[in-house]
């Protein structure tokens, strides 16, 4: 499984303002849960295009007293096929719980699964998401 790793000090804890709650209301971001944390992202482009490179924006939101994460990995797959991605994609910090994964591929058209691991605390949550790309 390939996999992009950011490690080190992360933003500061979200306010009331829960910026994934915003930011997927206002400029269409796919939202996914643990019990721990809440993921916001999308794709730029927004349309994925077989065998080209894309990027995640994606922002990281703790619920309630949930430490900010120590590390963000992701990743993608498919699991009819069982493999992953032919590329390792990159993670930098945005600031305020923002990152921009880069360098992502499909390679093949057909359902792709994200995989979103956050860790903190010596526990990793793991969220899922199911993209079918034509």
């Amino acid at each position: 499984m390939l996999t992009a790793v950011l490690s080190g000090p992360l933003a500061a804890p979200a306010t009331d303002g829960d910026a994934c709650t915003i930011e997927a209301q206002l400029d269409g971001r796919q939202t996914v849960e643990s019990a721990r944390y809440r993921v916001a992202y999308r794709t730029q482009p927004e349309r994925i295009v077989v065998g080209e490179h894309f990027a995640l924006e994606l922002t990281v939101c703790p619920h309630g007293r949930t430490p900010q994460p120590d590390t963000v990995r992701v990743d993608a797959q498919m699991p009819e096929h069982r493999h992953g991605m032919n590329y390792k994609a990159t993670i930098t910090s945005q600031g305020d719980g923002r990152y921009r994964a880069e360098g992502l591929l499909f390679h093949m058209p057909g359902r792709w699964v994200f995989i979103f691991d956050v860790r903190a605390a010596g526990q990793t949550d793991r969220v899922t998401a199911s993209f079918q790309l034509e």
